[in-house]
């Protein structure tokens, strides 16, 4: 029992898919990094509108500094996610032409042994057998169709027509007359009616 529950079992994610999980993980984060920002430099963007107009130049102007520098790391994030985003589909991608290439790496395994069980000359001496039996026979007809005569095509279709009657063979017709049917046998009607006897 313990060795039941004690048994590791072996986990079908690769390093592959935890790179990529790791990497989306980044990307998230930083898209939530950039609607922060954005939402502040909204704040930002007002704020110094109404520090103008309390006529309050200077801070409105380092209010926009600050505004400027933040919309640059935005541009950052943007390259940023944009690589992360290239890095997970190089990934992914990889990991399909990996699966193409194991399945390629089986399929020729698998045609490696069907050429060891089979091989060229074993092919070659089949075929060679075949035409081989091909052009005897083609020989053989020829030689058969060479040396019958109207004659042998007669007997043949004769000979063709007996096997076909007697495999449709009916049996012989009686030659003798029927009997004809005896008197009592016929059917009642046609007999005469009997005499009634009146009773003494």
């Amino acid at each position: 029992m313990g060795n039941l529950f004690g048994r590791k079992r072996r986990s079908r994610v690769t390093e592959q898919d935890k790179a990529v999980l790791q990497l989306k993980q980044q990307r998230d984060k930083l898209r939530q990094y950039q609607k922060r920002i954005s939402l502040g430099l909204e704040r930002e963007r007002e704020l110094a509108r109404q520090l103008l107009k309390e006529g309050k130049k200077e801070k409105a102007m380092l209010l926009l500094k600050k505004k400027r520098y933040q919309e640059q790391l935005l541009d950052k994030t943007d390259n940023q996610i944009s690589n992360l985003e290239r890095m997970v589909q190089d990934i992914e991608f990889t990991q399909i032409e990996m699966k193409v290439i194991e399945g390629l790496k089986i399929g020729n395994e698998c045609l490696n042994k069907m050429h060891q069980v089979m091989s060229i000359e074993e092919v070659e001496r089949i075929i060679g057998e075949t035409q081989d039996a091909v052009e005897y026979q083609r020989q053989i007809d020829e030689i058969l169709a060479g040396s019958l005569t109207e004659e042998d095509e007669d007997a043949i279709l004769e000979e063709l027509n007996t096997i076909t009657q007697e495999q449709l063979e009916l049996p012989d017709v009686p030659s003798e007359p029927l009997p004809e049917e005896p008197p009592e046998a016929a059917p009642i009607k046609n007999r005469p009616k009997p005499e009634l006897v009146a009773a003494s």
